[in-house]
């Protein structure tokens, strides 16, 4: 199965960076992807926190969630949302939401972002909290006989959310797949990003699949970028370090059998 972890640089403007996404989309596709997963905010990096709370939508209907059923259906793919903005009780805040739709344009998994990111350092600063409600539940689904668990960018840091994920056999079964789509800050991402990345991928025997934002942005935020897919032995297949683009790779069942029975780590867990 050919996944394509798709990197952007958006903008404050949603109706461009729409544009911008259906086209790397297209390109996916094109190149042969059955799964494309966009990076974290791919609809918008906002002038200020309060933009995201503006832009919130209900779940099952908006412009956004309607742009992600559409473009799954005309480029005929499973489709990542990188995460968009839905409504939550409180009504200051919003949750940081991944969508993923079918080919035929139908809602198959959600997830809502649980762990919030907090940083400040001079004059950087940046708290999540503030602006968004966690979520609290793991989540995975079912695509072309993967199992695919789903994260969000700071919740890389947190390997409990991914070994909940990768149960023992018996339990439930393991994860192949990891998406990660983020919006890693340049400070953070160049010191943190690949290591964590790969030991996701080595300590669960699965691929990783980390749709990033990278570069600098019109708000002048700059993140890392650095969008990777890696296989279960926490090799890099692919990878693309700044600028818009498409990053491919083949996610091989036959090589995460090999590799699961070669090192049977999952089988040999004792604490749950």
């Amino acid at each position: 199965m050919q996944i394509a972890s798709i990197q952007m640089v958006s903008s404050t403007q949603v109706d461009t960076n729409l544009q911008r996404a259906d086209a790397l989309i297209q390109e996916a596709a094109r190149r042969g992807a059955q799964l494309a997963v966009l990076p974290e905010y791919f609809c918008l990096m906002g002038a200020h926190e309060t933009d995201k709370v503006r832009l919130r939508e209900q779940p099952g209907s908006g412009p956004i969630q309607q742009f992600l059923r559409d473009a799954a259906q005309r480029h005929g793919l499973w489709l990542a949302g990188g995460s968009m903005p839905l409504a939550c009780p409180d009504p200051g805040r919003v949750l940081n939401t991944t969508l993923v739709f079918n080919p035929q344009g139908q809602q198959a998994a959600r997830y809502d972002k649980m762990h919030l990111f907090a940083f400040e350092r001079g004059t950087e600063r940046y708290a999540e909290a503030d602006s968004i409600a966690p979520g609290s539940e793991a989540v995975a689904f079912d695509c072309n006989g993967l199992r695919v668990g789903l994260s969000i960018c700071y919740d890389l840091r947190f390997p409990e959310l991914y070994r909940q994920l990768s149960a023992p056999a018996g339990a439930v079964h393991p994860c192949d797949v990891f998406l990660v789509p983020s919006a890693f800050t340049h400070t953070t991402g160049e010191k943190h990003w690949e290591v964590l990345l790969r030991a996701r991928a080595i300590e669960n025997l699965a691929y990783v699949v980390a749709s990033a934002q990278g570069g600098r942005h019109d708000n002048g935020r700059r993140t890392w970028g650095h969008s990777m897919i890696i296989d279960p032995w926490g090799e890099v297949l692919a990878m693309q370090a700044e600028g818009e683009g498409v990053v491919l790779a083949a996610i091989d069942q036959a090589r995460l059998a090999e590799v699961r029975t070669s090192l049977p780590a999952l089988r040999h867990r004792l604490i749950n």
